[in-house]
This record gives C-alpha cells, sequence and structure tokens, in this order.
C-alpha cells in the first residue's frame, strides 16, 4: 500500500514538474494558476533545490528510499531544466551597455507606478542611459510634460505623447495613462486615433501607438496590458493578443513597456520565429532576459522579467540591462535597451 501511494505521488510530482517547467507544450501558460507560478524561473528553480534537498534528506530512511531517490531525480530535471532556460535567456545583471554608435536606438521602459517616482528621476535616468524612446506605463501627462522640461534644459530634448482612458474622471488612477517620449532625431510622429480614443486598445489600461508622421522611423508602441489577476485572465490574455497584432512581420515596429507577462506566457503568440508577434525579445537576445524587474521588493535574480523591449528583424539588440531600483517607490525596476538597424 505504501510504495503504491509512493509511485502515485511520484507521478503526480513528475507531471506538475513537467507542467511547471515547459507549461507551453500543455498549453497552460495563460491558465491561472500556472501563470502566477511560472512567472519566476528563478523561484522555481529555489522551490526544486529544496524538494531536493528534503528528497535526499529522506534517502537515510531505509523504507522511503525508493520513494525519495524518484522525487530526488524528478526534483533535479525540473530544478536543471529551469535552470538552463534561466541561462539562455540571460542573467547579466550588469547595469551598463555598450558605447552608443550614430546608429544606436536606445529604448527605456519602465512603470513607473504613478507619482511613486518624480519627474526629476526619470529625467536624470533618461539622460543617464541616452535614452532615445521612452515607454512610461503609469505616468501621467503632466508628470511628461514636467520631464520633458527637465529633459530640455539638460540639452536631452525628447517629444512628450500620451494616451488616457476616461479623461472625464479628474481624479481616476495613474494606471489609466500612459505616456510615451520620443526623440526629435526620429523624426514627427503622433498616437494614432484608435490608440487614443481605445478603439483598439488594450483592455482596462492603455498602451500607445505611435506613428512617424514623416514616415521614417520605427511605429513605437508603448504598452501596458492588465495585470493577470485571476478575473481579469481573460482580459490579460486579450490584452497580450493584441500586442502581439501590433507586431506584424515586415513592419518596422519596436515594443517597450509593462508587457505583465515573461516569454514563458508567450508562448504561442509569436509568428515566424518572433516572441510576440513577429517581435524578438531584446533582452533575452542580449544577455539579461532572465533578470527580474518586477518586483522590486526581491533580488532582481528572483524577480518576474515582465517588462520588454522588442522589436521586430528591423533591428537587432546589441545590449540591455535592468536598472537597480532608485530612490521612488515604483516596484518595478526599469529595463535599458540598445537596437542597431539589422543589416541587410
Amino acid at each position: 500500500m505504501f510504495r503504491l501511494i509512493g509511485i502515485l505521488l511520484t507521478v503526480l510530482f513528475a507531471i506538475a514538474t513537467a507542467i511547471v517547467t515547459w507549461p507551453q507544450f500543455f498549453h497552460l501558460e495563460q491558465t491561472f494558476p500556472i501563470t502566477q507560478i511560472v512567472a519566476s524561473r528563478a523561484m522555481l528553480v529555489l522551490v526544486f533545490a529544496g524538494i531536493l534537498v528534503l528528497a535526499l534528506l529522506l534517502l537515510f530512511a531505509r523504507p522511503l528510499r525508493g520513494f525519495a531517490a524518484s522525487i530526488a531525480l524528478v526534483a533535479l530535471l525540473g530544478g536543471g531544466a529551469s535552470a538552463g532556460i534561466l541561462a539562455l535567456r540571460g542573467i547579466d545583471t550588469a547595469d551598463s551597455l555598450p558605447d552608443k554608435t550614430a546608429t544606436s536606438v536606445r529604448v527605456l521602459a519602465w512603470n513607473t507606478a504613478g507619482e511613486a517616482v518624480s519627474a526629476d528621476e526619470i529625467a536624470t535616468t533618461i539622460v543617464a542611459q541616452k535614452a532615445d524612446i521612452v515607454a512610461l506605463p503609469e505616468t501621467t501627462e503632466a508628470v511628461g510634460e514636467e520631464i520633458a522640461l527637465t529633459l530640455r534644459e539638460a540639452g536631452h530634448p525628447m517629444w512628450v505623447h500620451h494616451v488616457q482612458y476616461r479623461p472625464e474622471v479628474t481624479q481616476g488612477p495613474d494606471s489609466w495613462q500612459t505616456t510615451v517620449l520620443i526623440s526629435p532625431a526620429l523624426g514627427d510622429y503622433a498616437v494614432i486615433p484608435s490608440s487614443a480614443d481605445g478603439s483598439s486598445n488594450t483592455s482596462s489600461v492603455p498602451s500607445a501607438v505611435v506613428m512617424p508622421v514623416d514616415g521614417d522611423g520605427p511605429i513605437v508602441v508603448a504598452v501596458h496590458t492588465v495585470a493577470p489577476r485571476e478575473d481579469e485572465m481573460a482580459d490579460w490574455t486579450q490584452d497580450l493578443r493584441w500586442v502581439a497584432d501590433q507586431c506584424p512581420a515586415g513592419k518596422n515596429v519596436i515594443l517597450a513597456g509593462d508587457f505583465n507577462a515573461t516569454l514563458d506566457h508567450m508562448g504561442g503568440l509569436g509568428t515566424g520565429g518572433g516572441d510576440l508577434g513577429a517581435c524578438h525579445d531584446a533582452a533575452s537576445h542580449s544577455g539579461s532576459g532572465g533578470v527580474g524587474t518586477w518586483p522590486t521588493s526581491v533580488p532582481a535574480l528572483l524577480g518576474a522579467p515582465i517588462d520588454h523591449v522588442m522589436a521586430t528583424a528591423h533591428w537587432r539588440a546589441t545590449g540591455s540591462a535592468v536598472l537597480p531600483a532608485g530612490a521612488g517607490g515604483s516596484d518595478h525596476r526599469a529595463l535599458i535597451t540598445q537596437l542597431e538597424p539589422a543589416t541587410p
């Protein structure tokens, strides 16, 4: 009887391990609570390591040796697989980029949690990182304009673009707003009408699709999807699909912002080899795709990499860095990436 129970528990543990290690295979990456469990690969590694240690200790109990050995093997395989995926995506925690070239475009993504981060701190970060495109979910238009004034005085001018849901609500939450700053060196830009009025956009928090007016330069999408809470899973899934649709093959597109999703959650949403639509994740292609951007209350290597910069084949990533949490109170770390035009 005890042997049968041990076999059953081992089989169930093996199935659970397979699901959280490769949820895409089972089409469960966007299913509650698997979505939440797989958000941090590093945490999975730690959990499997703890189970492995416990199983090794149980080997000293003669009646449990077979069961303990089986559990230890499964935990070793599960933890090793997650560690390998982390290594492939990159765990470089350096906060510097390669030297900027004449053709480089630097893209900064930072959910500032409303006014938790001051305009001065955001502007200082933009100047220090020499950013050309800045996606700021939950940053109000007023703060964006304040940032732009500070940047102009610092000799780093940028144009401000903005999308807001329900502007008639005077004291609405900051999460109803998304601000984008773009360097004049990339040309003139404007938010497309369907993005501004919400007729084609993410569900309950806004993204901003900003098009080049003069026909040159990339389409910029400042992304903010709803968080995958249990009662908002359907909206979250639809938001990710909408973002994927903004990145078709053949278009010059850069996505940046708070996706509230890791690469694991995007399984099945890539096209033509892309990670999301035809876009490729810049951080995972430049050594830091496994470094967590949320929450700032845990070390970066244990966090969830849910903030991204992605681009179509017009660009190649030459560097990325998850910046240390600043003095402000945002629960997200900023992500800076360097893109170069892809050679024909």
